[in-house]
């Protein structure tokens, strides 16, 4: 991080959360604690009559009680689920933003692909009563960027404002991006992911994935680094930060609940799982290299785990490669198999689950994975006390993006 100013470092000090599994920071860790599986049979209106059976649905979610209706008619389910989550990040933070500096606040979001439901009912609209009943936000609710956009537009956020498309792993990277802003200057970055996969034309276009699991079973649907690996069960949902520069948020009197301290990122191309052995661990070779930490400090994994057999093995290697001996006994996780894969929400519920487990000095388990056929310490059956100082998460992207992000805890509560 060459562009660092003296002194300026990114630190985690609110998470938010809309997940399948909760609504709300301790609401999700309870359940991911827990080891609880939340995927089910698919019944959002429109979705049941297709080959996708199981994904993981955020529930007991109402958009009119978290957001203005102004914003509401505007917008997609994904924004809804950025800008609560957003919300909620700011309260847990205990941010409040000076309305004589609004440049001192950014806003990044990742995104796997935008507001497929609200283009898909505007478009219907279009072609079955005429251009007339077109809502004027169809130019922009559908657009990828549109989640940033809204939670700068609410929180009255004018600092430095990006989207990341850099595939699922864009997650990470959002994060890597929102911390340079913070070391070039900026005081604050709200920064996250959430997706809403979950409608006719969207699912129609995952259907074209050959990493999707078409399992008729909940139970059977995800089931990574195992025999009966078949794919992954997709997910709505996902979670934003509130990251702040170390020294302003200490001022203020904020808790820093971990530092963000090395990311790294490369490509490998679309369902080349075979090479993505080679790039993820180079990505976790210079995520390692930026915290400047040795690969024996890293002391819990949460894992890509995509659910395909290649992919799955290539994973397991690129650990091997990267931690060298200590890839043998360093415990790996993936709590993602409860919830399903929310594309880009899911590596920032990784680090959500990364930064609550370190504070509790917690193991979550892989919920509904038990036998495993590769070589790994996983995590499976109950969570497991552990003292945990530094965790390494992962993602891989179905396009071919990988990215590795370091993150070390910060001060117990």
């Amino acid at each position: 991080m060459t562009s660092r100013q003296q002194g300026r470092r990114a630190v985690i000090t609110g998470l938010g959360v809309v997940a399948p599994n909760g609504v709300g920071a301790d609401a999700f860790w309870k359940a991911t604690r827990q080891g609880v599986s939340v995927l089910d049979r698919i019944s959002r209106e429109g979705c049941t009559g297709l080959p996708l059976r199981i994904a993981g649905q955020v529930q007991d979610f109402e958009p009119q009680s978290a957001i203005d209706n102004r914003y509401l008619v505007q917008t997609d389910r994904f924004t809804h689920y950025a800008m609560a989550a957003a919300d909620l990040a700011v309260e847990d933070a205990g941010f409040r933003a000076d309305a004589e500096q609004p440049f001192a606040v950014g806003v990044v979001t990742a995104a796997g692909s935008g507001g497929g439901e609200f283009g898909q009912r505007e478009l219907q609209q279009l072609w079955g009563q005429g251009p007339r009943f077109v809502g004027p936000y169809q130019s922009i609710a559908w657009f990828y960027a549109a989640s940033t956009g809204q939670i700068s537009i609410r929180g009255g956020y004018k600092g430095p404002c990006a989207v990341v498309a850099s595939d699922e792993a864009g997650g990470l990277d959002a994060l890597a991006h929102a911390a340079r802003t913070i070391e070039r200057g900026t005081d604050a970055v709200v920064v996250g992911a959430a997706e809403a996969p979950l409608a006719p034309y969207s699912m129609v276009c995952q259907l074209g994935y050959p990493e999707l699991s078409l399992a008729e079973r909940a139970e059977e649907a995800y089931l990574p680094f195992t025999a009966k690996a078949c794919g992954f069960a997709p997910a709505e949902g996902g979670a934003m930060l509130m990251l702040e520069d170390e020294q302003t948020a200490r001022r203020r009197g904020a808790t820093v609940r971990a530092y963000l301290t090395g990311h790294g990122a490369t490509f490998t191309g679309a369902s080349r799982w075979e090479e993505s052995r080679d790039g993820l661990a180079a990505a976790i070779r210079i995520a390692l290299d930026e915290a400047r930490i040795a690969a024996e400090e890293i002391d819990v994994v949460f894992a890509d785990a995509l659910g395909v057999p290649a992919a799955d093995r290539a994973e397991a290697l690129a650990l091997a490669d990267a931690l060298g001996p200590a890839a043998e006994r360093v415990p790996v996780t993936a709590p993602k198999t409860g919830t399903g894969r929310a594309y880009c929400g899911a590596p920032l519920l990784d680090v959500t689950a990364a930064v609550l487990a370190m504070e509790d000095g917690v193991l979550p388990p892989t919920p509904n994975v038990t036998e495993v056929c590769h070589d790994l310490a996983l995590v499976t059956d109950r969570a497991r006390p552990a003292e945990l100082r530094t965790a390494l998460v992962v993602s891989r992207g179905l396009m071919g993006s990988n990215s590795a992000l370091v993150l070390r805890r910060g001060e117990r509560s």
